[in-house]
């Protein structure tokens, strides 16, 4: 079934600030949204959310009453995606990240790695999280950094995507981590990924739709969980994550808007965790909180 991606043109600044109504009306649900770079010099901007074709009726009439308030004048494009693998094509030429103490590559690009450097091979799949958002690579940077300062026996990886987050942490801890993600497709390519890595222990991935899941009972508590999603289920969920948290243990949040930042605080501040930093990427934020 065909792909449809709707989408509204602007400024990075109100692209972002499209991108957190998508992220209100759409960011419970399984709707992939994002902004992308149009044109640099004339600061054109995209932000788009995608769908199934039989769904598009719906999430229009949706997203044109969520821009009702602050954003009538921006028109709703809309484009039929070729059946194509869309993330091998994002990631055409795209250079290693190094964030902290990691490198997360392609396969190309092996031979790039310097002496020291924690690698991490993620080519393209079918799941999010390549190191190139800024989301991941703050995570990335946050984990090496709360790792120098922390004692920590054991990680959950919450919404895992490709894994990279849980691989990096096994890598760099050498701890018992636990990877959920909602989608079953996301955690086979996270496996696929891990065993690439030479992670064959120590690593478990699990589809998990919620906490009620007994991976978490099994595993947990944890010492560090680690959640890149999105700031409104972040702010859901905040009650039962600080549930499965060990006493004096840590959090890194990410998948948060520059402007989402105070929102998110606020949950977590209301369950006792105390801010320790936040990273800065590209309009996003990477926050690290404690017991």
């Amino acid at each position: 079934m065909s792909e449809i991606r709707l989408f509204v043109t602007t400024t990075e600044e109100r692209a972002a600030a499209v991108l957190d109504v998508m992220s209100r009306v759409f960011g419970e649900e399984d709707f992939a949204i994002a902004t992308m770079e149009i044109d640099e010099k004339r600061d054109i901007w995209e932000a788009s959310v995608y769908m199934l074709a039989e769904e598009e009726a719906d999430i229009r009439a949706r997203l044109e009453e969520a821009l009702q308030a602050d954003f009538t004048d921006l028109a709703i494009g809309r484009e039929v995606l070729p059946q194509i693998d869309w993330i091998a094509k994002s990631l055409e030429g795209l250079a290693p990240v190094r964030a902290g103490s990691f490198v997360v590559h392609g396969s190309h690009d092996r031979d790039k790695v310097k002496t020291g450097e924690i690698a991490i091979e993620i080519d393209a799949g079918q799941a999010f999280g390549t190191g190139h958002h800024g989301t991941t690579a703050g995570c990335l940077e946050m984990l090496a950094s709360v790792a120098r300062t922390r004692a920590i026996r054991s990680v959950l990886d919450l919404g895992t995507g490709s894994g990279v987050l849980a691989i990096a942490a096994r890598k760099l801890l050498h701890v018992p981590v636990l990877a959920t993600d909602i989608d079953p497709i996301a955690t086979r390519v996270a496996t696929e990924n891990a065993r690439r890595n030479g992670v064959v222990s120590g690593l478990t991935f699990a589809t998990a739709p919620g906490f009620h899941s007994t991976a978490f009972s099994a595993g947990g508590p944890f010492d560090l969980i680690v959640a890149n999603i999105l700031a409104r289920p972040l702010m859901k969920m905040a009650p039962e994550l600080v549930a499965n948290l060990a006493p004096g243990g840590s959090v890194i949040l990410s998948g948060i808007l520059a402007e989402q930042r105070w929102k998110v605080l606020a949950a977590y501040n209301g369950q006792r965790l105390k801010h320790e930093r936040t990273i800065w990427r590209n309009g996003w934020v990477t926050i690290h909180l404690a017991k």
